[in-house]
């Protein structure tokens, strides 16, 4: 009797793409998501509550450790350990959710959770750019959006659904479980399509240097102390002068810092250049000196931070212009049922489309549909303006004519269908410019600079909207997306053709 040795057939890329991005949206809405239901539900404080956005800090600064995924070990591999304890993070609070001490618990393992699923991020991302050519990257961008926004339903739906009723230990222990299932088809069938530069143990002895652990010091007593600064009496009489400082979270304001120090980098590129090439074991350097030494380097931060400033802006300001309309009953149907598959159909049309003809011939019809959403917005409050003003702030509004429901609803659906137009587009162009030894490092540095400019542009549209009305507040979003638009003519590698370094669809 012979025993068949033959290694498993790994999976299909339309069904690993899905899986994976599942499993990097899931960890992710139970802990941002999740958890302010759970706290809320255990008695928690609003103020505490708040406090648990210091959960989404990983996500801010993966960047700074993302070159360790590249140098040590395989993507695969730090996919699976991640995961791994992923599951075992979100199955011990299952453990102690019926506990006294329930609350202090979960939220020292969500904080843990939350930098495992920040490096399960970065991990996934690199995966995919390895384990796919330039077109299967466009191509299967479409499944990743929808793979993305089914986990985040999972989450907010099925999962809060059975904690408010069941009890929060079994819906934690039904999200483990959910979560060890894709772990172990991701063990077991995930291609393995990369090269080791150096074992993922190599890393640690360098990790207890008495050096690197006084600088892991150092940054940690600075972010204490800028927490503690932002709380401080000082800060808070600058809130009352300054009201725009009130929504600059602790969070809000680490972004800013390390995007300064990206601008600082790039003002002293050539310097650090030469520092590098004469200490050329200096990897994590080399990785952020290399994604900021290229052609154009200003051009390419200013379309990353720029190309989504007037979606996000429309974005912020959607939610409470369908309210004040006096559609709330309304908004769960529009927003799930009509914007969610518009966008995922959206993302998959935008990806498909981009690896037929190119990014080069898609990038200006699809950024003009994203934009010239907003115009389609300032119509539509122009339109409805008598409604708007009888029903903003009215405990009983009246309800709108079928036509203008009608018409709100296909509005909403065309912006989030250009919206993910607009995401095929920028997610694209994020991997175009990833350098093959440092794919995870620059694909998590251009992710964390888009999300900057959604960041301050949802601090700063409540005010404008309050002052200049929603029809003048959109039109004003149309305008300061044109900036982002110029940089299309500045920006390199629209046409990036096929290297020997990516080859056709990797084959584990």
């Amino acid at each position: 009797m012979t025993t068949d040795h033959r290694p498993t057939k790994p999976a299909n890329p339309f069904l690993w793409s899905f899986t994976t991005y599942f499993t990097e949206g899931f960890p992710y809405t139970v802990f941002r998501t999740v958890s302010s239901v759970f706290f809320r539900d255990r008695g928690m404080s609003l103020e505490a509550i708040g406090l648990t956005s210091l959960f989404g800090l990983p996500w801010v600064i993966k960047f700074l450790w993302s070159p360790q995924l590249d140098h040590f070990g395989t993507k695969r591999q730090w996919l699976l350990i991640t995961q791994g304890l992923l599951v075992a993070v979100i199955l011990a609070a299952a453990l102690v959710a019926p506990l006294s001490w329930a609350i202090p618990a979960v939220v020292s393992l969500f904080f843990i959770g939350s930098c495992l699923a920040a490096t399960h991020d970065i991990a996934i991302d690199g995966y995919y750019m390895e384990a796919l050519d330039v077109a299967g990257q466009a191509k299967f961008l479409g499944y990743r959006v929808m793979a993305y926004r089914i986990a985040m339903m999972t989450g907010t739906g099925v999962i809060v659904t059975l904690g408010t009723t069941l009890g929060w230990a079994p819906a934690f222990a039904g999200a483990g479980l959910l979560l060890s299932g894709f772990f172990l088809f991701h063990l077991r069938f995930l291609p393995r399509c990369e090269r080791e530069h150096r074992p993922l143990a190599a890393m640690i002895p360098p990790l207890l240097r008495p050096k690197n652990l006084g600088q892991a010091a150092a940054v940690a007593l600075g972010l204490l102390g800028l927490r503690a600064a932002l709380e401080s009496a000082t800060y808070q009489r600058f809130q009352h002068t300054f009201p725009l400082l009130s929504h600059l979270n602790f969070a809000a304001w680490i972004g800013l810092l390390l995007f300064l120090g990206l601008v600082l980098l790039l003002l002293w590129r050539r310097r650090l250049h030469a520092w590098i090439v004469a200490r050329p074991g200096s990897f994590y350097a080399s990785a952020f000196i290399s994604f900021m030494d290229r052609e154009q380097t200003g051009a390419i931060l200013a379309f990353i931070v720029l190309i989504r400033t007037g979606e996000f802006m429309l974005t912020s300001m959607a939610s409470p212009f369908l309210v004040d309309l006096g559609l709330k009953v309304h908004y769960g149907w529009i927003s799930g049922g009509i914007g969610l598959p518009a966008s995922i159909a959206g993302a998959m049309a935008g990806g498909a489309l981009i690896a037929r003809h190119g990014l080069k011939k898609m990038i200006w019809p699809f950024l003009i549909a994203q934009n010239c959403t907003n115009l389609v917005y300032m119509a539509l409050a122009w339109h409805l303006a008598r409604v708007l003003a009888v029903n903003t702030g009215n405990p009983l509004p009246l309800p709108l004519a079928t036509a203008d429901l009608l018409l709100v609803v296909g509005v909403h659906g065309f912006d989030q269908f250009a919206g993910g137009l607009g995401t095929a587009v920028l997610m694209t162009y994020l991997m175009r410019i990833c350098r093959q030894e440092f794919k995870a490092a620059h694909y998590a540095i251009g992710s964390g600079l888009m999300s900057m400019s959604g960041l301050y542009a949802g601090i700063s549209s409540g005010f404008l909207a309050a002052w200049l009305g929603y029809a003048n507040f959109f039109g004003l979003s149309f305008l300061l997306s044109l900036p982002g638009m110029a940089m299309v003519f500045l920006i390199p590698q629209l046409d990036r053709q096929q290297t020997g370094s990516d080859t056709a669809t990797k084959k584990a």
